[in-house]
């Protein structure tokens, strides 16, 4: 397995959008990468709207909780994605580190999510094709 990858999602809450990153890695990689989501102040329950829209695209993560962000959780990833956290996650050399700018879905209705949702996908299908394409012969 040392030739798995392991991403780690962050936003500020971990209630939405790293939540949505990680369903939709967890979907589309399967078990080629290894993944992981958390928050800078992390919220009590994933947020409502973000499950709703989730669900619309056949994905449950009515089960997930919020996480709060630790210095082990982003040494023991390849990749750590931020979503609007600002500065709150620990550099540690040999990482790679990613910015996504998406808009924040607290206190939205699931209108408001589905873009964000939509988006958080097209990403993460490149972000499959970068570090985890499909082998040869495999199913996706």
């Amino acid at each position: 397995m040392a030739d798995k990858l392991s991403v780690l999602f962050v936003c500020v809450h971990n209630a939405g959008r790293s939540q949505m990153a990680a369903a939709w890695l967890t979907r589309l990689a399967g078990d080629r990468v290894e993944v992981r989501s958390a928050g800078s102040a992390p919220g009590d329950q994933v947020n409502p709207a973000a499950v709703e829209a989730m669900a619309e695209v056949g994905i449950d993560i009515s089960t997930e909780t919020p996480k709060i962000l630790t210095v082990d959780a982003v040494r023991e990833s390849d990749v750590c994605i931020t979503m609007g956290c600002g500065d709150t996650c620990p550099v540690f050399p040999g990482k790679r580190y990613l910015d996504w700018k998406l808009d924040d879905p607290a206190g939205q209705g699931v209108e408001a999510v589905r873009p964000i949702r939509d988006e958080i996908k097209n990403l993460v299908e490149g972000l499959i094709a970068e570090i985890a394409p499909p082998t040869p012969g495999a199913t996706a």
